[in-house]
């Protein structure tokens, strides 16, 4: 982006255009037309009858692709770059699964006029046991959280950490991870019971079962137990207003040892919310995706905290756009 919000007219008329590139990209993600063509040479005609779509339109899909950059022309056939073969076809172990929630957020995020207008989301969301949005989301989270996992680990200090509770825990990337590294521990991820189905066979494809426990229910409503040494609540107060942070995070007391710790990992704005740019933006994700999320500040994050009777509060620093806020009990 240009400097002290400088834009010549060209760069305006690029940024407002941006969104074909993108709807190109998702399409073809869509249409799972990377994994279609693997390492085949195929004429536009072929790939369409793979795709099952007409024949000119795909065509003119694949020559835009072309000239993105993602695919290769060679005599009226088509193949995937290097790019495209490492992240965007399906099985690969790069695989950019995460793409397919991406596409999911295109139609709420075209409703955001209409949320600014109102002050909430207008977006109707399939049902969570129904279709495959809930998967294709748990599985973008867990393709961002598993990279994140293995550096957020070395910024906790484990000492003493037997039992974990990982609110809203999703596919348990963070659980697994921590729980791989500390040997002694075990971690008990809560979540929705939709959710909760998807976490056990993530569980199974890690074989880590035996160091898995599992808590179905609604965070704001139902109860977490006692003994936790360690609570993470990773991209979760984003979800929620002010007083549900209130709220959760003096739940989460109340469930904590002493001695214990709470760990909030999420965007942290600054005092008049304009950065980081990521979290400003994500706040309005949450416009048009959510009830009332939002993102926060650090003194938000200190004041639930605090309210809650913890006083031991530091900040760390990561690398992804959101940071650490940590309360010991």
């Amino acid at each position: 982006m240009p400097d002290e919000g400088i834009f010549t007219p060209d760069q305006i008329r690029s940024l407002a255009a941006s969104f074909q590139q993108s709807r190109v990209l998702l399409t073809a993600v869509e249409l799972d037309l990377f994994t279609q063509l693997g390492r085949q040479l195929l004429t536009s005609s072929e790939a369409a009858n793979k795709l099952g779509t007409d024949e000119h339109a795909t065509d003119r899909l694949m020559n835009a692709l072309v000239a993105l950059g993602f695919l290769r022309k060679v005599h009226g056939k088509f193949y995937n770059t290097e790019t495209a073969a490492n992240y965007l076809v399906r099985g690969s172990a790069e695989f950019m699964g995460n793409l397919l929630h991406t596409n999911n957020m295109w139609n709420s995020w075209s409703t955001l006029t209409e949320a600014v207008h109102k002050g909430t989301s207008v977006h109707e969301f399939e049902n969570l046991s129904s279709g495959n949005w809930l998967e294709t989301f748990i599985d973008a989270m867990h393709y961002r959280a598993e990279r994140e996992a293995k550096i957020i680990s070395l910024m906790i200090d484990f000492t003493g950490v037997k039992k974990m509770l990982d609110v809203g825990g999703g596919s348990g990337a963070f659980s697994f991870e921590f729980v791989s590294k500390n040997p002694g521990m075990i971690s008990v991820v809560f979540d929705l019971p939709e959710v909760i189905k998807l976490t056990k066979r993530y569980a199974e494809k890690y074989s880590l079962e035996e160091k898995i426990d599992y808590i179905e229910g609604d965070y704001l409503k139902d109860g977490f137990g006692t003994g936790c040494d360690l609570i993470l609540l990773s991209q979760i107060v984003h979800i929620n207003n002010y007083e549900q942070n209130k709220f959760l995070i003096k739940k989460c007391a109340d469930a904590l040892s002493n001695g214990g710790q709470i760990i909030i990992k999420d965007f942290v704005m600054n005092e008049d919310r304009t950065s980081p740019a990521i979290g400003a933006l994500f706040a309005l994700n949450m416009l048009v995706a959510t009830e009332c999320g939002d993102t926060f500040t650090e003194k938000e994050m200190k004041e639930w905290f605090e309210k809650a009777g913890i006083k031991k509060i530091t900040r760390k620093n990561t690398s992804y756009g959101s940071d650490l806020i940590i309360g010991k009990k």
